[in-house]
C-alpha cells in the first residue's frame, strides 16, 4: 500500500458479518469492529506520517510523479512487458517463501522426532 500511496484502508468484518440472532445486536456489534478498524488504520495511517516525516522530499515527489507519468504514458506493449516482469517477480518471490516455509516445515518434523 506504501508503494502505491495508500495511507490507511478501511476494513469490514468479511461476510457473515458479526449476527447472533438479533438484527439490531448484530448491527451494534459490527459497528464496534468497524469503529476499533477505523481506529487502527487512523494511527497506523499516522505512525506512517510521523515515521516519514521530513522524508518526503519535494525531489523524491517529483520522482514519483515522472514515474507515474511515464507509466501512464507507456504503449501497450510495454506496459505489458512491465506487468510481465512485475509478475515474474512476485512469483519468484513466492516460490522463496514456499521454499522457505517447506525448509521450516522440515525442520519443524525432524525436531519432533
Amino acid at each position: 500500500m506504501k508503494e502505491a500511496g495508500i495511507d490507511f484502508s478501511i476494513l469490514s468484518s468479511p461476510t457473515p458479518h458479526i449476527y447472533n440472532g438479533d438484527v439490531e445486536q448484530s448491527a451494534k456489534a459490527q459497528h464496534e469492529v468497524d469503529k476499533a478498524n477505523f481506529a487502527a488504520a487512523k494511527a497506523e495511517s499516522r505512525a506512517n506520517f510521523e515515521e516519514n516525516r521530513g522524508k518526503n522530499t519535494l525531489k523524491r515527489a517529483k520522482e514519483n510523479a515522472k514515474k507515474s507519468w511515464d507509466d501512464a504514458h507507456m504503449s501497450p506493449a510495454e506496459r505489458q512487458a512491465k506487468v510481465r516482469k512485475e509478475q515474474a517477480k512476485q512469483i519468484e518471490q513466492a516460490h522463496a517463501r514456499t521454499a522457505a516455509a517447506e525448509e521450516r516445515i522440515a525442520k519443524a518434523k525432524t525436531e519432533r522426532q
